[in-house]
């Protein structure tokens, strides 16, 4: 079974939204001197699953607690760790699988797990209802693009033995993220890799044809999607502040899931480029993502049990050597408890 890559990049990239755009405080430099900057990063781009930091600024949560947020966007979980260990950033969402990989490999120790943002992970895969593929067992046989370091591909042979695939009658191929929805549109592929959010963007793209998602968590339940990082010397050395904004982050969060279609109007405000209707349908979608299924477990919840089977899940597929435990990448006394 092949390794999984050291980086994951968020898939579900489109033409609708734009990536680049950042935002600052307010007043676009030092504002009331009790505040506290902090810089946050988007886990990528400015797409309406990472609206809910626009919405914890825009409704006072952050100036609350006593930060000024500047938010700026990040190019996925390797960038992420990256700038938040060079210490241009302090906080930002990175794929819980991706950071695993990057802590268990060694590429990157230094950074923790404060709170979920996601409690299961939104890969999958994804095709339109024309292809006739509504099983995992209808894969076989089929052409699938993505990047090669999606999570969405190189979890894939793992995917597919449990949920009793025959990986080998599989053809993958490489695409730009920015192109994926276009070849699965335009009929290159049979289907892409891709998080369940795209729902909306990619059905837009196919001049209305429905898009049939196959999504991992289906046979991979314990797996996180993404998670609120911070550096290990932040919170050694000021937990409480890492709280604080733990805390008024997750109040965006669930005010976002619950409001999406004004959640959307706000990343609209911050990103002027921002979709707001595709901003607030990535919401609705993600809602049953961000909550506990089943557990009754509050919002940001990070169960060591869970990240514990899916340590076995990545070290049973031979993708990170034995030894990785869960407290090396959950800082257990700043995460919300259950």
């Amino acid at each position: 079974m092949g390794r999984l890559s050291r980086s994951v990049i968020a898939a579900a990239a489109a033409s609708a939204l734009l990536l680049a755009s950042g935002c600052s405080s307010d007043d676009g430099g030092k504002s009331d001197g009790s505040l506290e900057k902090v810089t946050y990063l988007t886990s990528f781009g400015n797409f309406g699953r990472d609206a809910y930091a626009y919405v914890a600024k825009e409704k006072g949560y952050f100036k609350e607690a006593g930060f000024d947020v500047e938010i700026l966007p990040g190019q996925g979980t390797n960038d992420v760790i990256n700038k938040i260990l060079a210490d241009q950033a302090q906080f930002g969402p990175i794929d819980m699988t991706g950071g695993l990989l990057q802590m268990g490999n060694g590429a990157a120790t230094d950074f923790v797990a404060v709170a979920a943002i996601q409690q299961r992970t939104m890969a999958a895969i994804v095709t339109l209802e024309d292809n006739k593929i509504s099983t995992p067992k209808d894969l076989e046989g089929k052409t699938i693009a993505d990047t090669p370091a999606s999570v969405v591909r190189n979890l894939f042979p793992t995917y597919a033995q449990m949920a009793d695939v025959d990986a080998s009658k599989v053809k993958w191929v490489d695409g730009e993220a920015q192109a994926l929805m276009g070849m699965v549109a335009s009929g290159t592929v049979d289907a892409i890799g891709q998080f369940v959010v795209g729902k909306p963007t990619l059905e837009s793209i196919a001049k209305g044809k429905k898009a049939v998602f196959l999504p991992y968590s289906d046979v991979m339940t314990d797996l996180y999607g993404n998670v609120l990082i911070t550096s290990k010397k932040l919170v050694s050395e000021n937990p409480e502040k890492v709280k604080k904004f733990t805390e008024a982050l997750l109040k965006g969060l669930e005010y976002a899931i619950e409001n999406p279609k004004e959640a959307g109007e706000i990343l609209q405000k911050y990103v002027p480029e921002a979709n707001p209707q595709a901003a607030a349908a990535e919401l609705e979608l993600m809602a049953a993502f961000v909550r506990s299924e089943g557990t009754g477990a509050k919002i940001g919840v990070i169960e060591t049990e869970r990240v514990a089977r899916s340590i076995a899940i990545l070290q049973g597929a031979g993708a990170i050597p034995d030894g990785m435990t869960p407290e090396k990448i959950v800082a257990v006394d700043v995460a919300p408890k259950a």
